[in-house]
């Protein structure tokens, strides 16, 4: 059994909101208030370290509700000083003086042990706070499902499922129109929650990063259909696809202090579509539907096995470390640097793929 102490935990969620973000802080109070521990949440994102330091105890009673509650509480950000991530992933270092400021406070709070809540760029934040001697453990986060040192990222399921929702009532308009109905979702360089969704939302044509498309592809499909006597169709698209798999449609021009902003690439599938079969098209952006709402049943007991799994490492002192999701479904760690180093994406040769190509499903490809 856990020795009971007075320690202190920061909690900080960065990046993009995401359904579970309120069920891992729960997690973490929850299991840390059995054994004396005290958290603290850090508001804003990292930049909640600096001066003036926004940090505010989480008691138990402040956990009511938050299992199924969207978003997250601390509030987060994917832009400002503590900005990592900038391009097309391209990775710079935090400013030393950011990190010497930050340091300070956290020491002078004397917390024991933070716990970055992120993605890939969260992520590479910690793992230049763990270099600078903060005691950082850090829970997956990202609808994308995208690192690849953890077999899946809470978020995903819940984006997947709203996705799903949406195809399932875009059919039926197309079907009642004779329409082509295209959906963007979201995604960033991983085709993940377009081709689990296409899959489970009956999609005739899905359009991933990982496979570049033609439109001749594409009109092909649609002729095949015709032939068939089906006068719709449904095309799903990630964010990060692109004609021949070069280049990508972004809209915004970002700064120094955030990540490019992908988006559009439904509405070019759209006019193109549109030109070549002369059938009406629409193009519908799920956009940030997807990281809204409650958390799925998955995403909760995956969020809480996190948080729990994450107070455990920090117990054992096992930072610079990231908890994951093991082949064998159990949890362990995995250091930062691994959980940062690659971008996990679809195998366009796995069974995913193979078995949408087996119904007959287009990649455009």
């Amino acid at each position: 059994m856990i020795k009971k102490t007075t320690k202190k935990i920061g909690i900080v969620t960065g990046g993009g909101d995401c359904p579970g973000l309120n069920a891992v802080i729960r997690a973490l109070v929850k299991a840390g208030a059995l054994y004396g521990w005290e958290c603290l949440g850090i508001h804003g994102g990292f930049d909640g370290l600096l001066t003036p330091v926004k940090a505010v105890p989480l008691a138990l009673k402040d956990m009511d509700g938050l299992l199924i509650r969207g978003g997250t509480i601390l509030g987060t950000a994917n832009s400002g000083r503590f900005s990592a991530k900038t391009g097309h992933g391209q990775t710079r270092r935090v400013p030393q003086k950011i990190l010497d400021e930050a340091k300070t406070n956290f020491d002078a709070m004397d917390i024991s042990a933070l716990v970055a809540i992120g993605g890939d760029g969260t992520l590479t934040i910690a793992q230049q706070m763990f270099e600078m001697g903060f005691p950082v453990v850090g829970v997956p986060k990202t609808i994308d499902n995208d690192l690849d040192a953890t077999q899946t990222t809470f978020g995903f399921d819940t984006a997947v499922a709203c996705a799903v929702d949406a195809l399932d009532r875009l059919h039926s308009t197309a079907q009642s129109h004779n329409r082509v109905m295209v959906l963007e979702v979201m995604g960033r360089y991983a085709g993940w929650i377009a081709a689990y969704a296409g899959l489970a939302g009956g999609a005739d044509v899905i359009l991933i990063p990982e496979i570049g498309f033609t439109y001749d592809s594409i009109q092909r499909k649609i002729l095949s259909r015709e032939a068939e006597g089906k006068h719709f169709t449904i095309v799903i698209v990630a964010e990060g696809a692109a004609p021949g798999g070069k280049g990508f449609v972004t809209s915004n021009k970002t700064g120094n202090d955030r990540e490019v902003r992908l988006g559009g690439i439904g509405h070019m599938v759209a006019m193109e579509i549109e030109s070549q079969s002369q059938k009406e098209t629409r193009c519908v952006v799920l956009g940030h539907l997807q990281r809204g709402g409650q958390p799925t049943q998955w995403d909760r007991q995956l969020c809480t096995r996190f948080g729990v799994h994450a107070f455990q490492m920090i117990v054992q002192k096992q930072f610079g470390f990231m908890v994951a999701l093991k082949e064998n479904g159990m949890m362990g760690p995995v250091t930062l640097k691994d959980a940062i180093n690659k971008i996990r994406r679809v195998d366009p040769a796995g069974e995913l793929v193979m078995t949408a190509r087996a119904l007959g499903i287009s990649f455009g490809d």
